[in-house]
């Protein structure tokens, strides 16, 4: 009969030289680093976890170093940016609200112009 094997957790060294073996084939750059800094952007960006908790998985001394992870990438600013563009064409579309009830269209067209008033004042 044959012995189970033995499960064990892998050592740092261990799993470094996977990392340089995969590296290796891969032509890659990759350190166990970037995983812990794309793990930390990834939780960053869940709701569910506030910041102080990435901080403590982290094993942060000061949030302000767990507010790196919060920065966006470039795409994220490009698709918020060209959506805030969008919201302000569609602003701008609408026709504008008329004036409350009670001022008089004349003093109105003399202030801001006749489309201000809806139109013809005369």
């Amino acid at each position: 009969m044959d012995a189970a094997p033995t499960v064990r957790s892998l050592t740092y060294d261990a799993v470094r030289m996977l990392f340089n073996k995969a590296n290796a084939a891969l032509g890659a750059n990759w350190t166990l680093h970037d995983l812990r800094h794309s793990a930390a952007k990834r939780m960053v960006r869940d709701p569910n976890l506030t910041l102080s908790d990435v901080q403590w998985v982290l094993g942060h001394a000061h949030i302000t170093t767990t507010e790196i992870y919060t920065a966006p990438t470039p795409d994220e600013v490009i698709t918020r940016v060209l959506a805030h563009h969008e919201r302000q064409r569609a602003e701008l579309a609408k026709p504008p609200a008329p004036p409350a009830p009670g001022y008089r269209p004349e003093v109105l067209t003399t202030l801001f112009g006749a489309a201000t008033t809806g139109g013809d004042t005369q």
